[in-house]
């Protein structure tokens, strides 16, 4: 046998014994025969370096040392999941999809919510490319040296899956290893950890792979992002995952009906404290592929999927005093400041009290003893005071009636829940947030400036506004603590290329209140350029798809303001893109202007997100279900019969593929 088949050899038995431990929980060899293979395989391959291999199971132990991990913009966005705490949440969102869909014979998957760092891998010819945290779900970092080091996560795959994929579950550290670690921390005088779920995530972003390497994570699998068609099903995906080496967990299950979902999340409910794992609910899948498609995504969530949360914990503690803090638009929000307690994992000190209108409903005062639970596992949140345990000499909480910063007069509009400091250029906090706000990654995105320096910036005087930040100069910023001629080039860089962020971007970053990223795209897309924005009057802009009579009066309110039309107009000077490019301009036309489109089916010649885009690029809208409103359904092959009797009924112009590509030629 030759060293390269020794080798291959092997790579092929570890390959497969790490599977059987670590997927399989099936030991087929010991401990110390593991070691004596790794141990020889390691000593051929750096005797032979021509045979290296990325996927090696050699370079599962780490060593890599990793200093700073690359931002890495996911193909596939990574959204967020909506929440149901109860059953009738669940009719609800079956209702909806089932109306869209034109169907009520759906089926589902149900699987576990694991509680732990979700993760994205990269997949090619079967071999293990690259990981990538969720991040904000349109960017993450790369981990890919430390999840090498999950030994239940494939580097090869053991069969014919799909050429090229992405595979996203959750990182997660068994309670017994989280357990172990933290006797061996508590055994060297150290703090324990937590709580699994921090440590896991913490993890990932370790330097040093080796130290990954030691901590007992696991990876659990459940979802295959591809534009291959292979399979029909969400749960046809991942059986064929399972069998080529991912771990998918076996609790997952297919459901006939919405009352067969209840039974899982109601088994689950009571049995989940027997899990090896942490979970806190419940997510809930449509499981045709196709439907999915036809479902598609709100702004931040698939409408195909849902999140059943368990009953959050609850403590009970001293509620301490309330203070209030300032938001960036000068909302005003009142915090519990709690005598310490455990709750979930974590000490909870602080809980939101949300508005005056709340602390009035719950009647909560200082000094009383509260119930406190986390919304979602995530946010503490008061949800009552235990009267019994009040203190006689209580006291009515009188509401803030001043800001707690600059100390100006609040202002309270009807129909607001919030009160407001009106004083934005001279109340530190809403400068601050705003320029924060404009920098952040979903706005301008300016690389080597963090809030902290955004803070000291303003303190040392160098800027009040965004508009002050394109004036900086490097010698201004290299005298500033905890800075180096290196770091203020880097600030001035990351400042200067914002000015080729798309106006779209710009005017969410803007920070006009009730103009976030969804809103700002529709507002760029229809008015062009901040000038037409800015003198678009009321009727105007309530003209314009899905903004409201809020929406406008902000946009009026902020472009009355003289102070904003300054700032707007430094901008310009600087060379901002107020304005939608003329690049991104190329292939819009007006020839589908007040049209609704249904787009329904498989297609052949554009993917549904490529006819959707053409849609909207030639002025039309697309609906995500038939109505009286619909103009035209794009059909593709295997269009639901109900989509296709409703628009019959409707008298609504169904039209194929080449019709709709004719249409817009």
């Amino acid at each position: 046998m030759s060293v390269q088949e020794r080798i291959e050899l092997l790579r092929n038995e570890l390959n497969q014994h790490n599977y059987n431990y670590y997927v399989l929980d099936d030991t087929t060899i010991s401990d110390f025969e593991f070691d004596i293979k790794l141990k020889e395989l390691e000593k051929l391959e750096q005797e032979n370096p021509e045979y290296f291999d990325a996927n090696s199971p050699t370079q599962r132990v780490g060593g890599t040392i990793t200093k700073n991990f690359e931002t890495i913009v996911h193909k596939n966005r990574m959204y967020s999941l909506d929440n149901s705490y109860s059953k009738e949440d669940l009719l609800d969102w079956e209702k909806r999809i089932q109306k869209i869909i034109g169907s009520t014979d759906l089926e589902y998957t149900c699987e576990l919510k694991y509680d732990g760092a979700s993760i994205n891998l990269t997949y090619e010819n079967g071999r293990f490319v690259k990981a990538v945290t969720r991040g904000d779900g349109f960017q993450g970092d790369e981990v890919t040296n430390n999840v090498k080091t999950i030994r239940s996560i494939p580097l090869l795959l053991k069969g014919d899956f799909i050429t090229d994929f992405e595979i996203r579950g959750e990182i997660i550290l068994p309670l017994d290893g989280f357990a172990k670690m933290n006797q061996e921390r508590l055994a060297n005088n150290e703090e324990a950890y937590r709580n699994p779920r921090n440590t896991a995530s913490g993890s990932l972003k370790l330097q040093d792979s080796a130290e990954v390497a030691k901590r007992p994570l696991d990876c659990l699998l459940y979802q295959v992002v591809t534009s291959e068609r292979k399979y029909k099903t969400h749960f046809e995906s991942l059986e064929n995952a399972r069998k080529v080496g991912f771990k998918v967990p076996e609790t997952i299950t297919l459901a006939k009906s919405i009352d067969e979902v209840f039974e899982f999340v109601n088994y689950w409910d009571a049995k989940r404290h027997d899990l090896p794992y942490e979970t806190d609910g419940v997510v809930i899948k449509v499981n045709n592929l196709q439907h999915q498609e036809e479902l598609g995504y709100t702004s931040k969530a698939p409408r195909w999927a849902i999140a059943y949360k368990f009953k959050a914990e609850q403590v009970s503690t001293i509620l301490n005093e309330i203070t209030y803090q300032v938001g960036r638009t000068g909302a005003i929000t009142p915090v519990a400041n709690l005598e310490p307690v455990q709750l979930a994992g974590t000490t909870v000190k602080r809980a939101s009290l949300h508005n005056a209108d709340q602390i009035e409903k719950l009647d909560i005062r200082e000094n009383d003893t509260v119930f406190v639970e986390k919304g979602g596992e995530i946010i503490p949140k008061i949800i009552g005071v235990d009267f019994t345990k009040r203190p006689e000499d209580s006291k009515p909480t009188i509401y803030a009636t001043n800001c707690p910063e600059c100390n100006t007069e609040l202002v309270r509009t009807a129909g607001d829940a919030k009160h407001y400091c009106p004083n934005q250029f001279g109340c530190a906090p809403q400068i601050t947030g705003r320029i924060q706000h404009f920098i952040s990654r979903k706005a301008m995105d300016i690389e080597g400036l963090g809030g902290e320096t955004v803070d000291l910036l303003r303190k040392e005087g160098l800027i009040e506004n965004y508009a002050d930040l394109y004036d900086l100069k490097v010698e201004q910023i290299i005298p500033l603590e905890r800075m180096a001629e290196k770091s203020a080039q880097n600030m001035i860089k990351g400042i200067e290329k914002s000015k080729e962020i798309p106006f779209e971007k710009v005017l969410f970053a803007l920070g006009i209140r009730f103009v976030g990223e969804t809103v700002a795209k529709k507002l760029a897309k229809h008015f062009k350029s901040i000038d037409n924005l800015m003198t678009a009057d009321f009727e105007t802009l309530i003209a314009v798809d899905e903004i409201g009579d809020r929406i406008a009066q902000s946009i009026i309110d902020f472009s009355s303001d003289l102070g904003n039309m300054q700032l707007i107009n430094r901008l310009k000077s600087f060379g901002v893109q107020l304005e939608v490019s003329q690049e991104s301009l190329v292939n819009q036309t007006d020839k589908l202007q007040g049209q609704v489109f249904v787009v329904s089916g498989v297609f052949h010649q554009m993917s549904r997100n490529e006819l959707k885009k053409a849609i909207e690029d030639n002025g039309g809208k697309v609906s995500s279900s038939i109505s009286k409103k619909t103009n035209f359904i794009v059909a593709g092959d295997n269009m639901g019969p109900s989509k296709l009797a409703k628009a019959e009924t409707l008298s609504i112009a169904i039209i194929s593929e080449q019709d709709f590509i004719d249409k817009i030629s």
